[in-house]
């Protein structure tokens, strides 16, 4: 018998953020969303978004509370 191959299950979604000004904000905003475990994160302040990559399980109010936590809004989720 082989050995069983193990994949993580990778999903993206795009967060819509209100309220970054500028790139301290988009750095706050960033870091709070790739301190949660299975989260990797990019803030891109131009288009006031996070593109977030989960290589697990993560609610979308988890990441919501992230954002709020360090004083900025999510306005949306794609």
């Amino acid at each position: 018998m082989g050995a069983i191959k193990r994949t993580t299950i990778m999903s993206e979604k795009t967060l819509l953020i209100k309220g970054m000004s500028c790139g301290h904000c988009s750095a706050r905003v960033e870091k709070a969303l790739n301190n949660i475990d299975g989260v990797e994160a990019k803030v891109d302040l131009e288009s006031n978004s996070a593109k977030v990559t989960l290589s697990k399980e993560v609610s979308d109010e988890t990441l919501k509370t992230a954002v709020d936590n360090v004083g900025y809004e999510v306005v949306g989720v794609k």
